[in-house]
C-alpha cells in the first residue's frame, strides 16, 4: 500500500509540474501521460549530494518540483570554478544526457528538494516525440523566449482583433497585379487609368517587368500646379528608382521605410526583382492600427516647438500598441530611434530658423544609448557638436554655435528628453570641437586609460551623427575605432572596467538586489542588466575594428568576424533582448500607473517563467563577462 500511494503522490506532483512550467505545458495529452507513468519523486535534504562527475554516464533527467539545487562547474578566473543556482521548473543535467556521458557538474541540494526523475530511456523517447521538448533541449531557454513572443502575439491578436501581425510577410497582404504602365504612356492616360481603378498610384514598369518609377495621387497635384503637358509621357515626371521591398520581407519593415522615406505606397517585387504588388499606408494602419507613419510626419511637419511637443505626446501610445501587438524589441526600439532622430532634426530645424544662422556646417551627433539606437521611452540627451571651423579660430565658431546648442537641448528636454545631469550635451563647450579637437580628445583618451578616461568611454565610444554632414561624422567614428583599435593597453583596460558591473545573480539567492527607500529590493535593469552585454560587445567590437555601435549588430558582426561563435552570439543576443523586453514592460506599467519611470525591478514581482529567462539572461551575461577575462587575461 506505501508503494501504491507514493505512485500516487507522484503522479500528482508530475501532472501539477506539467501545467505549470513550460515546455512540459505544451505536451499533448499522450506525453503528458507517458511522463507520469515513467517518472518518480525523490526528496534531498540541504546539503545532499545529488549528482557529481564521478557517478558516471548519467542515467536520469532531474526536474526540480520544488526547493533550489547549487550548481558548481570548472570555470575561469582566480576561483577555476563557475557556481550557480537552480529553482523550480529548471532540469538537470541535459547536456551531459544528450552527451551520453557523466556530467562536469557537481550538483547539490541548497535547501530540502523534491525532484522528479525520468529515465534516460523515457528522455530520449520524449525527444523523440515532442517537437517543443527536443527545441528545448537544444537550445535551452531561447526556445522559450520564442514561446513567450508567440504567447504576446497570439494575446494580441485576441484582444485586437485579427490574427496579423507585423511579422506579416509583405507578400501575404499586398495588393497582387497593381495597375502599372510603360513609360511612354500619356500622364492623362495613366490618370484615367487610375481614376477608373479608384487607386491611388500607377507603377511603371520596363519591358522586364522590373518597377522603374511610381506616379501617384500626390504627384498628380505637382503636375497640375506646375502646368505640364498631360500629353508627355509619364515617365517625365514619376519618381524614378523608387524604394522596393520583396514578398518575403515582413510588414514591419515597410512601415519603418514608408515612414523614414515619407512615402505612401511600398512596391512589392518577387525574387526575381519582378513587380508582385504594392502595400499603403492604410494597409498598414488597418494591420495594426499603428498610424506610424502619420506620427513621424507630424513630428517632421511641425510647425513649431508646441506643435513638435503635442506630436511627441503620441509616442508612447504607440509603444504601447506595439508591445501588444507583440513586436520584437528591435523592431521597438528602431521606431523609438526613427522618432528620436525625427525629432531631433526638426527640433535643430527650428532653432535654426528662430535664431541667426551660426554660418557654419556643423554635425549632431548622439552618443550612449541614442547613438547604439536603443533608446527606450525613458532617456536623457547624450550629444555634442562636430562643426568644420574652415579658416576660422575653432574658438570664435564655437561661441557662436553654443547659443544655439543651448536652444536646441533645451527644446529636445521639452520634448521628453531630459537634460543631462552630466552635461554631456552639444552647450558644454568641451563637447562642441573641431574634427581635429574631437580626434585630440579620443587620442587623450585611448592613450591614458584612467578611470576618468574608462568612464567617458562608456558613453563617447557608441555615437552616430544624426543631423548635418553626416560623412563627417561616419569619418571621425572611423578614425575613432580605428584608433581604439591599435591600442591593445586601451583594450585591455576597457575590458578589466567591464568587470566592474556584475550581473545581478546572487549566490543565496536567485538575484542580487538592493532595497530602496520604501524597503523594497530591487535591481537596476539597465545598469546592471543590460550593461554588461553592452561593454563587452563594445570591447570586442572595438578590438575587431567593427563600425556598428548598436549591441546586436555588434554581436552580429562579432559571429561574422569569428570572435564569437553563432550560437553563443545567438544566446548573447536573446538574452539582452529579454531583459531589455522586461525594462519596457516595467516601463510601460509605471507610465499606466502615473509613476515616474525608472530602471528598477522587484524580481518577486515576475512570474515563474520570467524569472527562469531572466535568470538564464543573467547567467550569460555572466557568461560574456567570462569570455572577456579569458581573452584579455584579465
Amino acid at each position: 500500500m506505501a508503494g501504491a500511494s507514493a505512485d500516487v503522490e507522484s503522479g500528482r506532483v508530475a501532472r501539477e509540474f506539467l501545467t505549470a512550467y513550460a515546455p512540459f505545458d505544451r505536451f499533448s495529452s499522450r506525453l503528458r501521460q507517458y511522463l507520469v507513468d515513467h517518472c518518480d519523486l525523490q526528496r534531498f535534504t540541504a546539503g545532499e549530494v545529488i549528482l557529481d562527475p564521478g557517478a558516471g554516464q548519467v542515467d536520469r533527467f532531474h526536474l526540480i518540483v520544488r526547493g533550489r539545487v547549487d550548481a558548481e562547474r570548472p570555470g575561469v578566473g582566480e576561483a577555476g570554478v563557475e557556481r550557480f543556482e537552480l529553482e523550480a521548473g529548471e532540469n538537470f543535467p541535459m547536456a551531459a544526457l544528450l552527451g551520453q556521458r557523466a556530467t562536469r557538474t557537481f550538483y547539490r541540494a541548497g535547501t530540502d528538494v523534491l525532484c522528479l526523475r525520468l529515465p534516460r530511456d523515457a528522455f530520449e523517447y520524449l525527444l523523440g516525440e515532442s517537437a517543443a521538448f527536443r527545441d528545448y533541449s537544444l537550445r535551452g531557454v531561447s526556445s522559450l523566449l520564442d514561446q513567450v513572443q508567440r504567447d504576446i502575439q497570439q494575446h494580441a491578436a485576441g484582444n485586437l482583433g485579427g490574427d496579423a501581425s507585423l511579422d506579416t510577410p509583405l507578400g501575404e497582404m499586398m495588393h497582387a497585379n497593381p495597375l502599372s504602365c510603360a513609360a511612354d504612356l500619356s500622364i492623362r492616360a495613366a490618370v484615367e487609368a487610375m481614376h477608373a481603378r479608384e487607386v491611388g498610384s500607377m507603377l511603371i514598369v520596363d519591358s522586364s517587368g522590373a518597377p522603374a518609377g511610381i506616379f501617384t495621387l500626390h504627384d498628380l497635384r505637382a503636375v497640375i500646379a506646375g502646368g505640364h503637358d498631360l500629353e508627355a509621357p509619364i515617365h517625365v515626371v514619376m519618381t524614378a528608382d523608387p524604394c522596393t521591398l520583396t514578398t518575403d520581407t515582413y510588414a514591419f519593415e515597410a512601415v519603418v521605410e514608408m515612414a523614414r522615406r515619407h512615402i505612401r505606397h511600398m512596391i512589392i517585387v518577387d525574387a526575381s526583382g519582378k513587380l508582385a504588388g504594392v502595400v499603403s499606408e492604410r494597409d498598414i494602419f488597418a494591420l495594426q492600427r499603428i498610424n506610424l507613419v502619420h506620427l513621424a510626419r507630424a513630428i517632421t511637419g511641425a510647425a513649431d516647438v508646441d506643435a513638435l511637443v503635442n506630436a511627441r505626446n503620441d509616442v508612447g501610445a504607440l509603444i504601447d500598441t506595439m508591445m501588444a501587438h507583440g513586436a520584437g524589441v528591435e523592431q521597438i526600439t528602431r521606431i523609438i530611434t526613427l522618432l528620436n532622430d525625427r525629432t531631433v532634426t526638426r527640433a535643430i530645424e527650428l532653432c535654426l530658423a528662430d535664431a541667426d544662422d551660426p554660418g557654419v556646417a556643423f554635425t549632431w551627433i548622439a552618443f550612449g544609448s541614442e547613438g547604439r539606437s536603443e533608446q527606450t521611452r525613458v532617456t536623457d540627451q547624450d550629444n555634442a557638436i562636430l562643426f568644420d571651423p574652415g579658416s576660422e579660430p575653432p574658438q570664435a565658431v564655437r561661441a557662436r554655435l553654443l547659443p544655439l546648442a543651448r536652444r536646441i537641448n533645451e527644446v529636445l528636454d521639452r520634448c521628453g528628453f531630459t537634460l543631462c545631469t552630466g552635461n554631456i550635451m552639444a552647450s558644454n563647450p568641451e563637447l562642441c570641437l573641431s574634427f581635429a579637437e574631437w580626434e585630440a580628445t579620443f587620442e587623450r583618451m585611448i592613450a591614458s586609460a584612467t578611470p576618468e578616461n574608462l568612464l567617458k568611454s562608456t558613453i563617447y565610444f557608441d555615437f552616430r551623427p544624426i543631423w548635418g554632414d553626416l560623412t563627417a561624422g561616419e569619418a571621425l567614428h572611423r578614425r575613432v575605432v580605428e584608433m581604439a583599435g591599435q591600442n591593445s593597453v586601451f583594450l585591455q583596460t576597457m575590458a578589466g572596467n567591464c568587470m566592474a558591473i556584475k550581473p545581478p545573480l546572487g549566490m543565496f539567492r536567485d538575484f542580487s538586489t538592493e532595497k530602496d527607500a520604501d524597503g523594497v529590493q530591487r535591481f537596476d535593469l539597465k545598469v546592471r542588466g543590460l550593461t554588461p552585454f553592452v561593454d563587452a560587445a563594445r570591447v570586442l567590437s572595438l578590438e575587431a575594428g567593427c563600425a556598428e555601435s548598436n549591441t546586436p549588430l555588434r554581436l552580429r558582426e562579432l559571429a561574422n568576424a569569428g570572435v564569437l561563435s553563432d550560437e553563443d552570439a545567438g544566446a548573447f543576443e536573446r538574452s539582452f533582448a529579454f531583459v531589455q523586453l522586461l525594462r519596457m514592460r516595467e516601463h510601460q506599467r509605471q507610465s499606466a500607473a502615473g509613476e515616474p519611470m525608472g530602471n528598477r525591478l522587484d524580481p518577486e514581482e515576475l512570474n515563474p517563467m520570467d524569472r527562469r529567462i531572466l535568470k538564464e539572461a543573467f547567467r550569460e551575461a555572466r557568461r560574456l563577462q567570462k569570455k572577456l577575462e579569458v581573452r584579455y587575461q584579465l
